[in-house]
């Protein structure tokens, strides 16, 4: 409990300093680094599972909530999309395997599943099956999706969309009752999508009865502030969590192959949204969100704190885990018979 407590107060801490800077995106990047430093200063960090599902929840309700039926009726435009990031997903996973195998010596099982851009408990499962060089695969997997949650906000100035707001535009607070009730829908939905292993089915179940419920205009509002924010700030504390037990010794052996493989990952990705940017019309905001191969949670959750197309950006991250679903056991199936054959 006091673990738990002591990693929230970090957390803030780090919020409260990052927004003090100016930083993007602070109610994530500064939680996620603080949490990550305190790890790795030996300090036990952690989230309990409970206050974690419910920020998945509040988070899920407010992106329901900036579902516009502008942006719905852009989905025409998304096969194309879909196609772009599926090209991409590819170009990363086979360029990765390579990059790790010739510069760092990796086997090719363990680069393979390290270079995988996404799917991590997916991942981490196969690992174990197959043999692999678990820790590697595991400090490289969660040093792709932390330096991911940094770089991203950081990239997205730079590409002419202006200075980011500290803050995502507030949507007039839902009515009590109403909140109350849609939560409480929205977590039993929720949980029928975890029991048959749907990704994010937490945040996902709450985004879908919220966009439902305000397109359908029988709800208006999102989540007060003083609900939401904390649950930006637990999300970044949650990301900082991935390397409780991590010594510096142990992230400065993976720090190189890591390196390499999120800033070929990132530059991939951003090739790939600046042409669907290009294309389609597109905010380049948006096609940055949607096609960089971070967490998935944690990319929605940055949907809202940019102020970038929610409806968008979570239908290309759902679409990469499905579609790493069919490609990982492919490609470790390959691996394992070339493996088999010498």
């Amino acid at each position: 409990m006091w673990a738990a407590i002591r990693t929230l107060i970090v957390g803030a801490l780090g919020a409260g300093l990052a927004a003090l800077l100016g930083a993007p995106a602070p109610f994530l990047t500064g939680p996620s680094l603080a949490v990550t430093l305190a790890a790795l200063a030996g300090l036990h960090v952690t989230v309990p599972a409970r206050l974690r599902d419910a920020c998945f929840v509040l988070i899920g309700v407010n992106m329901g909530a900036s579902v516009t039926p502008e942006a719905v009726a852009t989905a025409v435009k998304w096969p194309i999309s879909l196609v772009a990031l599926a090209l991409a997903v590819l170009a990363i996973f086979a360029g990765g395997t390579r990059l790790l195998q010739g510069v760092f010596g990796f086997d090719r099982m363990s680069a393979l599943l390290a270079a995988t851009p996404g799917h991590l408990s997916f991942v981490l499962s196969l690992s174990s099956d197959v043999r692999a060089d678990l820790p590697r695969v595991t400090m490289i997997q969660s040093l792709r999706v932390l330096a991911l949650t940094l770089i991203v906000p950081v990239l997205a100035p730079l590409l002419g969309t202006g200075d980011l707001p500290a803050l995502p535009p507030a949507a007039p607070p839902m009515a009590p009752v109403a909140l109350a009730g849609l939560v409480a829908l929205s977590l039993a939905a929720g949980m029928g999508l975890k029991r048959i292993r749907v990704p994010a089915a937490l945040l996902l179940g709450a985004m879908g009865l919220s966009a439902v419920g305000h397109g359908a205009a029988l709800i208006e509002g999102g989540v007060p502030q003083w609900l939401s924010l904390p649950a930006f700030v637990t999300m970044g504390t949650l990301i900082g969590t991935r390397f409780a037990g991590v010594t510096p010794r142990m992230m400065l052996q993976s720090l190189g192959a890591a390196s390499l493989l999120t800033g070929f990952a990132a530059l991939v990705a951003l090739g790939f949204a600046a042409l669907v940017a290009r294309l389609l019309g597109l905010p380049i905001l948006n096609a940055l969100i949607a096609f960089a191969p971070g967490g998935l949670e944690t990319m929605m959750a940055m949907s809202l704190l940019l102020d970038a197309d929610p409806a968008y950006v979570a239908a290309h991250h759902v679409f990469r885990l499905l579609f790493l679903t069919v490609v990982i056991p492919v490609a470790v199936a390959q691996v394992r018979s070339a493996t088999a054959r010498r």
